[in-house]
């Protein structure tokens, strides 16, 4: 099959922003990272929660509340505060909670930090979302997340393992892990809570479990070239029921943005170097992605709405981007050129002397802080792609004990 042919013509800033579609509902839509008010139908007056949440929609302990909120239907509103390895905490944070942890939530004008004591407030006042916290049950289910928690924590975080304790802490993670599907198994096989609402929706168990399995499944494949949706079939299918859910999808992160923003937050995520880890780290880190070990989205969006979104998405802060980018305004034409390949569905030649730029911008895509899944992973793709038509200039590699190079305060205006 001939390789298509490469235009010479990236498309116009006025092209670009008239193929466009406008911002997606923020209030009344989907779940998404990018509202400060959800009210699900109701009046603005109704609401009596603040959800303070981190700026990249990225803080595990956040998505389990923002989780709840959005399977419960819950008006609130929601400020976000910026994670200490991404930049400064906001004085006017620290003031009302001056350790700077977060998900803190404001009920009724009363300050709630920690996230589990956020969810026992939460159902006193509105209702549990299947069994509640303080359910024998559930609160079994909890010790075992802790159990499953620790278990990757030695794995993932302990440098210098040698061979025998490699196999040894994959060994104890896979055995908690396994427990975790017995769990899934002796309750249908479809969620863990055994009350989960009319079993179309997942109930609190499960939201517990969300966040860390979700960045469980992307660092293990990426640090450890472990399949856990291969190796584990009854978290697959748990994780794909999740994945069929628009409320989930709109909190779900990808392998690129864990795998790079664990590090700092974890003290270190360390490579085991076999084959299997150096495969996986470099298709995600040259935009390709883990297509199913990733997710198993049944999406219904059409591929040119996929683009469109990721479009929107860039031309909102082209001008940050163009400014924060190591190229400055000279990557004012691969930066068309790009989106110009992406909409056209065609290469476009970039400027000589940019693939590191255009990488640069490829490492930078925050999910879903900046856009849904499967934009991000095009976008990623394309930006790699027209890279490539300059040459195999890098950027930078990613810090590894902060992402400073992530400071939300030039994106915020």
């Amino acid at each position: 099959m001939a390789e298509p042919a490469v235009s010479e013509q990236a498309l116009s800033w006025s092209a670009l922003d008239a193929l466009a579609p406008p911002a997606a509902e923020r209030i009344e839509g989907p779940a998404n990272a990018q509202a400060t008010l959800r009210l699900f139908g109701q009046p603005e007056a109704s609401v009596r929660v603040t959800l303070f949440r981190d700026h990249h929609a990225w803080c595990p302990y956040c998505q389990k509340v923002w989780l709840w909120l959005e399977f419960r239907r819950i008006p609130y509103r929601i400020r976000k505060v910026t994670m200490r390895c991404y930049g400064p905490k906001e004085p006017w944070f620290t003031s009302l909670v001056p350790s700077g942890m977060l998900p803190a939530l404001e009920l009724d004008g009363r300050l709630i930090t920690e996230s589990d004591r956020i969810l026992e407030s939460l159902e006193r006042a509105f209702g549990a979302v299947g069994a509640p916290m303080t359910d024998r049950r559930v609160r079994r289910l909890r010790d075992l997340e802790r159990l499953l928690f620790r278990a990757w924590c030695v794995w993932l975080c302990t440098p210098g393992l040698g061979e025998r304790q490699e196999r040894q802490a994959r060994d104890q993670f896979q055995q908690v892990a396994r427990q975790m599907e017995k769990e899934l198994a002796s309750a249908g096989g479809r969620w863990l809570d055994p009350d989960a609402p009319d079993g179309a929706s997942p109930g609190t168990a499960d939201l517990v479990f969300i966040p860390y399995v979700e960045r469980m499944n992307a660092s293990l494949a990426y640090f450890k070239g472990f399949a856990m949706r291969v190796e584990h079939p009854g978290i697959d299918r748990w994780l794909t029921s999740l994945e069929q859910l628009e409320t989930y999808r709109g909190t779900q992160s990808d392998v690129h943005t864990h795998a790079h923003d664990l590090p700092p937050q974890m003290g270190g995520c360390w490579s085991n170097g076999s084959e299997a880890q150096q495969r996986m780290a470099l298709a995600v880190d040259t935009g390709a992605g883990l297509d199913e070990l990733e997710s198993r989205w049944a999406s219904s969006a059409a591929p040119v709405t996929v683009r469109a979104r990721a479009l929107e998405r860039v031309l909102k802060h082209r001008r940050t981007l163009l400014a924060r980018n190591p190229l400055g305004d000279r990557f004012d034409q691969p930066l068309r050129a790009a989106l110009t390949a992406m909409v056209l569905e065609q290469p476009v030649t970039p400027e000589t002397g940019s693939a590191a730029a255009l990488r640069y911008l490829r490492d930078r895509i925050s999910v879903p802080r900046d856009m849904p899944l499967e934009s991000a992973r095009l976008l990623r793709q394309v930006l790699e792609s027209t890279a490539a038509l300059d040459g195999d200039q890098q950027a930078e590699p990613l810090p590894f004990e902060h992402r400073f190079d992530q400071d939300p305060r030039p994106f915020l205006h």
